[in-house]
């Protein structure tokens, strides 16, 4: 039973058997893996096809450099600072990235057997999560994150305020941004609402204010994995 969890790779040259089992194992297991964070999962399908094929692109990294991890590591590490035009990932899809990750290294040192155990376990570990309510937070409905964009020229301390203290139990200006070459504020508000149904009448009456500019309401979970 221990043969089986010992890494394949006996000698410091990789022949081409081991190769193959290599890559094949690592799309087998990277696809398994893929299927399992599917499960009950919003993410896009290239996402899903990317966590298929980061397995066996890390395994082939740490082949390239006869199993020195060090080496595997740092050029693996330089392949994680491009960033990529495309929408951000939550907290969930950036620990997925990483278990696919160490599922590669695994992998690429030939421990097949462990390789194949982890990922597993993680996956299942990752349905039961995503099945379950459990760290399921009971989010307020009336907890609103409100950014409203107004004219350079127009003094944003307070001119919001009698509005804020009519429709809101509670509000904080959390942060300020110039944008289209400083003619424009964004004002980042996060408030607690007297009653949603007010929430279009609330919008109206701050669009008055702004000019008509742009204003957007968010929950608070949802800006909570973003950039305020």
């Amino acid at each position: 039973m221990g043969e089986l969890f010992n890494t394949i790779l006996s000698s410091e040259s990789i022949t081409v058997l081991q190769y193959f089992i290599i890559i094949g194992s690592s799309l087998i297991i990277g696809i398994g893996f893929a299927f399992m964070c599917y499960f009950k999962s919003k993410s896009s399908k290239n996402f899903l096809i990317t966590i298929s094929m980061l397995p066996l692109a890390v395994a082939m990294v740490i082949l390239l450099v006869n199993g020195n991890i060090g080496v595997g590591v740092a050029v693996a590490g330089a392949f994680g600072l491009v960033r990529f035009r495309s929408a951000q990932g939550n907290a969930k899809e950036i620990a997925e990235i990483f278990l696919a990750m160490a599922i590669g290294l695994a992998l690429g040192t030939g421990y097949i057997a462990y390789a194949f155990v982890f990922a597993l376990i993680c996956g299942i570990a990752l349905m039961i999560f995503s099945k379950t309510k459990i760290f399921n937070n009971k989010i307020n409905s009336k907890e609103k994150i409100i950014k409203i964009t107004i004219p350079e020229d127009l003094d944003y301390n307070d001119v919001f305020n009698d509005l804020f203290m009519r429709y809101t139990t509670d509000f904080d200006l959390v942060k300020v941004k110039s944008t289209n070459m400083g003619s424009l504020f964004r004002l980042t508000y996060q408030v607690t609402l007297n009653d949603n149904k007010l929430e279009k009448e609330f919008i109206d009456q701050l669009r008055c204010r702004n000019g008509n500019l742009e204003i957007q309401v968010e929950r608070v979970d949802f800006s909570s994995s973003n950039d305020l």
